[in-house]
């Protein structure tokens, strides 16, 4: 066996010695690391002399084992081994550094001795020369180097001394290894045996893992033919199985083609099923129309007819009461008996027509019944079949005929029963409406008689076949649904199992409440299916209630159960915030989009996740609706790319082309949507022709017999105007003078999520701006036809460029290019020019000439170089794109010398006779100066016309950075604001250094400060900030200009108005429909006589007017018709020239009212392109409101709002939101980051004042198309309650045990909101258990106790109560609320803290409830406190009455009770006169409802007359105290004269009590004297 000594190499051991750092510390003392070394050795030693002894015991027995002691020695000896060699190595070592250091030390000394010979040999020499500065400075170095060398020589003797040490120790360890070294050779060959035998272990060990590692390959082997074995045999099953599953999977798919084809083939029939259903739908409204028409027309008859009746009737009783008055009778008393007689007529006509109603309603439920039982008899009974059956047709003739012949019952209506059964022949009126009312039932009655007229089960109608006979117990059954006992039973039953299931959640008082899981995501969307695929999706709920809940799986709706299948393993208890996963899987069978809800249940309730399936559609868009190509010159030519982009899942044709053209994409479209085409801007006829073609094409499919009149009337239309509709639908404006075009592209496929790009041209051919407007047509029907306009400007200069772009393709650093530009000129003069590189490429391109003349309708060409150098990317700052690596940069040619220009077409044109042609002169001065000239105007036969022209150019002293602003396109209601300068560049009068401001030839402006004002034009949506200011010379004034686009008041005021008055046809509809019901029920005169007092609809001007004036910017319907003009505004443009008026002087040193003088001639004219567009972005909620008022919030609480935004724009748009004040009021709570097109999306927003103000801030909702600004306003209201205690401490005063006493206190709401309230006792709080866990508070002294809660109940029931606990408080009204203290033991400590809260978190006032309670009818209050306000827990009274007077002493061993009044009598060195120290008792009698034989409380005081003796005067000494009073007693004292103001004064008395029990009390009275300051 091993020994241990083994596992430890000598390396080990040495590493486990202590490290010798510093070579110093052992050169210093080297004999103090020897010790401890030398002292080990000689333990080896000794160790090593013991071991050959115990060799010789150990040959005696070889076969034993080595004891531990023996290890532990050999591994000391090693230890000492190595370690002897380390030192032995290091004293080596050290011995050859000092060695090394003593050489270096002698040469150190040759090198001073020999300078020393030297600086001898010099001192020498210089006292020869009797230099003494010299040879000073020469002994001084002598000296130096003299000390240098007694120093080494130290240094010498102390190495040399080390070095002696070192040896001897090196000698010693020579002589310590010797002694070792037959232990190391004994050493050494043991550890060659233990090598020797590890040799041997090992190859047995070796010998042993081949083995084992032969026994593993052949059990490797056996398993590979096994498993090769096993694979084959699943090859065989696996290949079986698949050629079953591709068998089952054909017959699968041929019942599916099968199954696929019988759904196709029902959907069809369905969906042509619907198109009729909607034909006779739209015949109903048109026939229903038409006859509304003809009622009003009618009505409007019965209407003047009425009124001629009244006039008649009224001139007819004039002429009576003339009559009568004429024969001198009583007019009045005639007319009354006329008109009592006529009331009496027309009640009795009323109760006959009563009568006979309810005989007709009797008649018409008998044949109801009736009708009903045949129809039972028929379902019982097949029919009998027909060989000629009606069509749907002659079912509708016959049905409409019947009922207009009052032959049938009544069918749908009960309303239409009734009167079918009360007019068995209606009036006309009657007769349009019913049978409007039974067109729109029309399909539902036939389907329902042609799906009956065969059974679904064959053999059902056979006659074979038995009917069923209903036996006797059947005919004895319950009533369907039970009797009302059983399904109150069943109510109860589901109640039950219900609250078995769905339990309510509360946690910490608080109930959870709202969807207990969030799904994440929150609608699971299987967008662009296939057919036959298979989807599938995770869903993750997350439990969001309070504590543990659970989640069952109900289901999916009955629509979605055949194509959505749900795995969801039920995880069992949840915690709060723990989350499961659901797996759902979609198989679609047919192309439709679906939509439902997976239902799930939990503990706390209901609830499911949206689902949807969406078929691939095409989803198209273009990336701008404006293409502008801005101002181009006559004759170049440009171009711009629009985007057409499909983010759907399905592609589909497109066609560009002009808004004018009409194209069919294979698919004819309904002439209903051509209308689009015309091009005429009077479009009535047309709309006309269109409605009677549209009306055609209806009854072409089967139209409706009320109808046939103006069916009729449409087959007569003129031939002739049916020819002009087809030439307007067919005409296409002619392309030769298009000025923008289409480019190559212009129809093709777009795949799904793809996009194409089409050029659109710009070749400008006459002046002006140009606009047309195309469309983008798709073969899919179910995609919108998508519009967008281009516009341009063509400008007409003398001089243009055929090529407006110079392409040098790719270019290379350090090589030369170059281009030739050419230059054309319509004028007809010639013409200096000038070209200019822009400043930044000037040190790379050059333009060669410079400045050249171009002759009159010539052509000019000017050459290009290009020599790109390395600074090039840094030169050209933003005119070289980094990424692309593309150089763009413009060219500038100047025309020098014109300032007249004649427009339109450069003055040339033709004038028809007799006609008067306008011609522009457009003067452009190059300076300021007086011009005068000439135009000449020739015509053919060369006749010349001069016009003698006189201007004037000024050069005004401001001038402006920017003279046109072009807006980006501005929604309504935002806001994009442009920065300009008004620069002020007059700095000197030397016109050398530049042009001097002036008007023509006058003098010009002096150098000073300069004031302008911008002209804003009235009533437009255009603002300056400053437009007033002053410009100091050299200086610039920063202008910002704000364009926010609003809607015309009248406008908006137009459309309210004619809201409010469709409204008000509205209600009149109805009413009028109401009466029409009502009316029908009596007879035709009875409705000539109401429809006589029926207001009429017409609004008349005056109404208008008074609606206008009613109607404010606040009221609601202004911002509902803002709202609906803000959606379907299409966008205007406007332009806008703002003058900027010019006047010298500062706008400070004016006067009050002295304006400055501005002159008409320095004006500068700011041009302002203003394009309006839709808002992308609408607040569809709160009427379309963009002020968010959150009304009055009290401080520390929180009011929320939500604002519902919708996105109206045709793409999708990233928002961002403004920043609110961080230390604000209000808090956006969910900002969202996208708004899909068309989606609404909802923003929550709080408001929590932190004071009482009125805040208002402006949240921008920022979009890329615009910006919405929504204004948020909200008043902070202080919480202000006033409570009627004072002092906020109630002291209930003094109670009997186990009675009760209330009060009442008020509360007043001053605040303008209501307050909820509630009230809260310290005793019944939740710190109150955790405060009573501390020690008493008695233990503490009376200045550090705290606590307001004291003494309480024994039984557990509050001490105080307060009725009510919670409320709410109206503004300005006075609440009442009772308090009530019930103590139902004695005590003098009752206490306890109400606190009022207010919105469960304010805490308003604090009031200190105090009580005492005695068990008798007596109590003494006053003196100085005795005992501590807090029971003793070891004292437990007994409730019990019998305990009671059990524990209750005997009378003559009564306790008396202590009382302590302590006087403090306060003595002045004055000679004033000192007050008496005075104190004072209350002796009370407690009011109570129980009978007690005493109803007063005396009291008397013992031993007066020695109190007074003592100085004491106690007033009154005896008395008696009612029930409900209290009697003060007053004592004084006034020191004796034999008193000892060093020894305090103390004397005692009884005082005694008698009410229902008598009681005594022992006063100690003490009393001081103290000095007064």
């Amino acid at each position: 066996m091993e020994e241990p000594t083994t596992l430890f190499s000598d390396e080990d051991l040495a590493d486990s010695l202590p490290p010798i750092d510093d070579e110093r510390i052992q050169l210093e003392d080297p004999e103090f690391e020897m010790e401890p070394f030398l002292l080990g050795f000689e333990d080896t030693v000794r160790l090593g002399c013991c071991c050959p002894a115990k060799e010789e015991e150990v040959t005696a027995e070889k076969t034993k084992k080595a004891t531990t002691k023996d290890r532990v020695q050999a591994f000391h000896l090693r230890k000492s081994l190595n370690l002897l060699d380390k030192l032995h190595e290091e004293k080596d070592l050290f011995i050859q550094k000092t060695r090394g250091e003593l050489r270096v030390c002698h040469q150190r000394m040759d090198l001073l001795t020999k300078q020393q010979e030297s600086l001898a040999a010099e001192i020498a020499t210089e006292r020869e020369a009797n230099n003494m500065a010299a040879m000073g400075r020469l002994q001084a170095a002598s000296r130096r180097l003299h000390t240098e060398l007694e120093n080494e020589k130290d240094l010498q003797s102390k190495i040399t001394a080390m070095l002696k040490d070192s040896e001897n120790a090196m000698w010693h360890i020579e002589i310590q290894k010797g002694l070792f070294e037959d232990v190391r050779k004994r050493n050494e060959e043991e550890a060659e045996a233990r090598q020797r035998s590890l040799e041997i272990h090992a190859a047995q060990q070796l010998q042993k893992e081949k083995e084992t590692l032969e026994k593993v390959e052949r059990n490797r082997l056996l398993r590979a033919r096994k498993s090769l074995h096993v694979q084959k045999e699943l090859g065989l099953r696996h290949q079986k199985l698949v050629e079953d599953a591709q068998r089952n999977h054909r017959v699968a798919v041929k019942f599916l083609k099968a199954s696929l084809g019988r759904v196709r083939e029902r959907e069809q029939k369905e969906e042509m099923e619907s198109r009729r259903h909607m034909k006779r739908r739209m015949d109903a409204v048109l026939a229903l129309k038409n006859n509304i028409t003809a009622s009003r027309e009618t009505l409007k008859k019965f209407q003047a007819w009425g009124q001629s009746r009244a006039e008649v009737a009224k001139q007819k009783a004039l002429t009576e009461k003339e009559a009568i008055l004429a024969q001198g009778g009583d007019a009045f008393k005639h007319l009354f008996h006329q008109r009592r007689h006529q009331e009496l007529e027309a009640q009795r006509r009323a109760f006959e027509e009563e009568q006979k109603l309810r005989k007709q309603e009797i008649v018409s439920r008998i044949l109801k019944e009736e009708a009903e039982e045949e129809h039972r008899k028929k379902r019982q009974h097949p029919p009998s079949k027909t060989t000629d059956q009606w069509t749907l047709r002659d079912k509708t003739w016959k049905y409409i005929s019947d009922f207009c012949e009052g032959k049938t019952a009544i069918t749908t209506n009960h309303l239409l029963e009734n009167e079918m059964a009360l007019h068995p022949k209606p009036s006309c009126l009657l007769k349009v409406i019913s049978s409007e009312s039974m067109q729109m039932d029309l399909g539902s009655i036939s389907t329902e008689e042609e799906i009956l007229a065969e059974p679904d089960i064959p053999g059902l109608w056979s006659k074979d076949y038995k009917s069923y006979q209903v036996s006797k117990e059947d005919m004895e059954r319950k009533p369907v649904g039970g009797t009302k006992m059983d399904k109150d039973i069943l109510a109860r039953t589901m109640e039950q199992l219900r609250s078995g299931v769905v339990h309510r959640q509360v946690v910490s008082g608080r109930e959870f409440k709202g969807r207990p899981f969030n799904s994440k995501p929150e609608v699971i969307h299987f967008k662009d299916f296939d057919i036959g695929k298979v989807y599938k999706k995770k869903i993750t709920l997350i439990n969001a209630t309070y504590t543990i809940n659970y989640c069952k799986l109900v289901g999916v709706e009955e629509s979605l159960k055949d194509f959505i299948h749900i795995d969801f393993d039920p995880p069992g208890p949840m915690s709060a915030g723990m989350s499961c996963e659901v797996l759902v899987t979609f198989k679609p069978m047919i192309n439709k989009d679906l939509e439902g809800n997976v239902s799930f249940l939990a503990q706390t309730g209901g609830f499911s996740v949206p689902l949807k399936c969406s078929t691939k559609k095409c989803s198209l868009s273009l990336d701008k609706e404006l293409i502008d190509f801005g101002s181009y010159v006559v004759g170049e030519t440009t171009s711009r790319i629009i985007t057409l982009t499909n983010v759907g899942g399905l592609g589909t044709r497109f066609k560009f082309l002009l808004d004018s053209e009409f194209f069919e994409m294979e698919e004819p479209q309904p002439v209903m949507k051509m209308s689009s085409v015309f091009t005429y801007e009077d479009k009535s006829f047309y709309e006309k022709i269109m409605n009677s073609l549209s009306e055609q094409q209806l009854d072409g499919d089967g139209s409706s017999p009320l109808d046939l009149p103006s069916r009729k009337e449409s087959e007569k239309l003129d031939e002739a105007e049916v020819s002009a509709v087809a030439s307007a639908m067919t005409m296409v404006p002619s392309e030769e003078q298009a000025e923008i075009t289409l480019g190559e592209v212009t129809e093709g496929e777009i795949g799904p999520f793809s996009s194409i790009k089409v050029p659109i041209l710009f070749n400008p051919v006459i002046p002006g701006e140009v606009q047309t407007k195309f469309k983008v047509m798709f073969k899919n029907s179910q995609c919108p036809t998508l519009y967008f306009r281009a516009t341009g400007i063509a400008v007409d200069v003398p001089v243009w460029v055929p090529r407006a772009i110079v392409d040098l393709k790719i270019c290379m650093y350090d090589r030369l290019y170059q281009d030739s530009i050419t230059v054309h000129t319509r004028s007809k003069a010639a013409l200096r020019l000038k070209f200019e590189v822009c400043k930044e490429l000037r040190g790379h391109i050059e333009l060669l000439p410079e400045t050249g003349y171009i002759q009159a309708q010539s052509s000019y060409s000017v050459q290009l170089k290009f020599l790109p150098r390395h600074s090039l990317p840094e030169d050209a700052g933003k005119y070289f794109d980094q990424d692309s690596r593309v150089l763009e940069a413009p060219m500038t040619i100047w025309v020098a010398d014109q300032y007249v220009d004649i427009q339109p077409n450069d003055g040339f044109g033709t004038i028809l006779p007799l006609e008067t042609l306008q011609l522009d002169v457009i003067f452009q001065p190059i300076k300021a100066k007086e011009y005068r000239f000439e135009l000449v105007c020739k015509s053919e036969i060369n006749r010349c016309f001069k016009v003698s022209c006189q201007a004037v150019g000024v050069h005004p002293p401001l001038e402006l950075s920017h003279y046109q602003i072009k807006f980006s396109a501005t929604a309504l209601y935002g806001t994009t604001v442009s920065t300009l300068y008004v620069i002020n560049s007059h700095l000197s009068m030397n016109k050398l250094i530049h042009s001097l401001p002036r008007i023509g030839s006058e003098e010009a402006t002096p150098v000073g400060p300069t004031s302008f004002e911008f002209l804003v034009p009235p009533n437009s949506p255009i603002t300056i900030s400053p437009s007033v200011g002053t410009v100091l010379p050299g200086k610039r004034c920063l202008v910002q200009v704000a364009f926010q686009p609003v809607l015309p008041h009248e406008t908006i005021l137009e459309e309210a108005i004619h809201i409010l008055n469709k409204e008000t046809e509205t209600k009149l509809f109805r009413k009028e429909t109401t009466q029409r019901k009502e009316q029908w029920k009596q007879s035709l005169p009875v409705v000539r006589v109401h429809n006589r007092d029926r207001p009429t609809r017409a609004s008349t001007p005056h109404t208008q007017e008074l609606q206008r004036q009613e109607l404010s910017a606040s009221s609601n319907e202004y911002q509902a018709a803002q709202a609906t003009l803000v959606r379907t505004f299409q966008g205007k443009f406007d332009r806008f020239v703002v003058p900027c008026v010019v006047a010298s002087g500062d706008i400070k040193d004016r006067k009050a009212s002295e304006p400055l003088s501005f002159s008409p001639y320095n004006t500068l004219y700011l041009e302002l392109w203003c394009p309006v567009v839709a808002p992308s972005i609408v607040v569809t909620s709160n009427e379309g409101k963009t002020v968010v008022n959150f009304g009055d919030i009290a401080v520390g609480h929180r009011g929320i709002k939500k604002i519902t935004l919708q996105n109206i724009s045709p793409e999708d748009l990233a928002l961002e939101f403004s920043v609110l004040n961080p230390h604000g009021p209000f808090v956006l709570l969910n900002p969202t980051r996208k708004l899909c097109s068309g989606e609404t999306q909802t923003l929550v927003l709080s408001f929590s004042p932190h004071e009482s103000i009125l805040a208002q801030e402006t949240l921008d909702i920022i979009s890329k198309r615009g910006t919405l600004t929504l204004t948020l306003t909200g008043t902070g209201v202080a919480s202000m309650i006033t409570c009627s205690i004072e002092g906020n401490i109630l002291n209930m005063g003094y109670v009997l045990a186990r009675e009760s006493v209330s009060t009442n206190f008020k509360l007043q709401n001053e605040s303008s909101l209501p307050i909820k309230f509630w009230m809260r006792l310290e005793s019944l709080s939740k710190k109150r258990a955790e405060n009573r866990q501390q020690l008493p508070k008695f233990l503490t002294s009376h200045e550090q106790r705290t606590e307001i809660v004291g003494t309480q109940n024994h039984n557990g029931q509050s001490v105080f109560s307060v009725v009510p606990v919670e409320g709410l408080m109206v503004p300005g009204k006075t609440h009442e609320f009772t308090i009530t203290f019930s103590p139902d033991h004695e005590s003098l400590y009752f206490s306890d803290l109400l606190q009022v809260v207010l919105f469960e978190k304010k805490v308003s006032h604090q009031i200190l409830l105090k009580g005492a309670a005695r068990e008798h009818m007596m109590f003494v209050e006053g003196g100085d406190p005795l005992d501590v306000p807090v029971e003793s827990l070891t004292v437990i009274p007994a409730f019990d009455p019998e305990h009671r007077e059990a524990r209750s002493p005997p009378p003559e061993a009564e306790e008396m009770k202590p009382i302590l009044v302590t006087l403090n009598y306060v003595q002045f060195d004055t000679d004033m006169p000192t007050p008496p120290a005075t104190r004072e008792l209350q002796v009370g009698c407690i009011r109570t409802t129980q009978p007690s034989p005493r109803k007063t409380v005396e009291f008397s005081l013992d031993s007066i007359p020695w109190l007074q003796h003592k100085g004491f005067t106690i007033e009154p000494s005896r008395g008696s105290v009612e029930r409900g009073q209290t009697k003060t007693i007053s004592i004084s004292w006034v020191p004796p004269a034999d008193f000892d103001p060093d020894h305090p004064l103390m004397v005692s008395t009884l005082l005694q009590l008698r009410g229902d029990v008598k009681e005594t009390y022992k006063v100690i009275f003490v009393a001081y004297v103290v000095a007064g300051l």
